[in-house]
């Protein structure tokens, strides 16, 4: 069976540049979105050409025209958005509604990815403010994609390595399970959750990992969920999300807190032949 065809827009982000090369390196024909609004940004730039380089299809496109980017589209079989988080504030959530739109139209897109990559949304209903509105926003993205009937997948990949550790997750990994998922029919209109057994630690078990690797002994300092939350108070806003972030990982265990189900599977079960990067592997890049 033929590989889909996979555009990646978002692909000199973050996770985009590593989805891009997980692609390429699992035999797909990989279109990478030019948008006209990256413009003289140099860095970018020469991440394009060195896409080309390696084989990808570099196709132009702008979310200020529609018509751009429904004939992008059309010239392949998947979508993955990895547009960085930041692009879901404010107004520039509607630039994911615009792909949206724009794989409505086309009418060809048997897959389409959103830019997720963390927390299942659709389990932080009790999410703290200030924070919820990241969730809330992400949800408004996948109302429209259901709404439509466009085939997707949603990937949770809970925590990435270069942030913190509770489920770890490479962020080299993330690309290759996800890519993993465009032909796999297992994975149709459901969420693929990143949450090898491995990978998954506590706190103090990733301070006692730090502290075998360092051969130094780390003084712990334990603070109740109450204090933790009444220290948010006097923060400014964006301080008070990404507390209230950790307050969620490390307290109420969300990306632990709940059973997979029928509407999801769980990566390294789903594809035992990916080698993962397991946590000690991680943190020795480090020392």
């Amino acid at each position: 069976m033929s590989k889909s065809k996979i555009l990646v827009v978002g692909g000199t982000g973050y996770i985009g540049k590593r989805i891009v090369n997980a692609s390429l390196a699992q035999g797909h024909p990989t279109y990478v979105l030019m948008r006209r609004e990256i413009g003289f940004d140099i860095e970018k730039v020469q991440m394009l050409l060195s896409f080309k380089e390696q084989g990808a299809r570099l196709v132009e496109g702008s979310f200020s025209d529609h018509h751009s980017l429904v004939d992008a589209v059309k010239q392949v079989d998947v979508v993955i958005c990895a547009m960085s988080g930041v692009q879901f504030r404010s107004h520039n959530i509607l630039l994911q509604l615009k792909l949206v739109d724009a794989i409505k139209e086309a009418g060809n897109i048997k897959r389409f990815l959103p830019s997720e990559f963390g927390i299942d949304p659709a389990r932080m209903g009790h999410a703290l403010e200030p924070g919820k509105e990241t969730f809330g926003d992400k949800m408004i993205v996948r109302k429209a994609i259901e709404e439509a009937e466009i085939p997707y997948t949603y990937i949770s990949a809970n925590c990435f390595g270069g942030y913190f550790v509770v489920v770890f997750m490479d962020e080299d990994d993330v690309a290759t399970y996800t890519v993993k998922t465009v032909d796999d029919t297992r994975m149709l209109n459901k969420t693929l959750y990143l949450r090898p057994q491995e990978n998954i630690l506590t706190h103090n078990q990733l301070v006692e990992k730090w502290e075998k690797l360092t051969h130094k002994k780390f003084e712990k300092v334990y603070i109740s969920a109450q204090d933790f939350l009444a220290s948010m108070k006097d923060l400014d806003n964006a301080l008070q999300a990404g507390y209230a972030r950790i307050y969620h990982i490390y307290y109420d265990g969300c990306t632990m807190n709940f059973d997979i189900g029928e509407w999801g599977g769980e990566a390294s079960e789903l594809y035992p032949e990916v080698r993962y990067t397991r946590v000690h592997e991680y943190l020795q890049r480090y020392l």
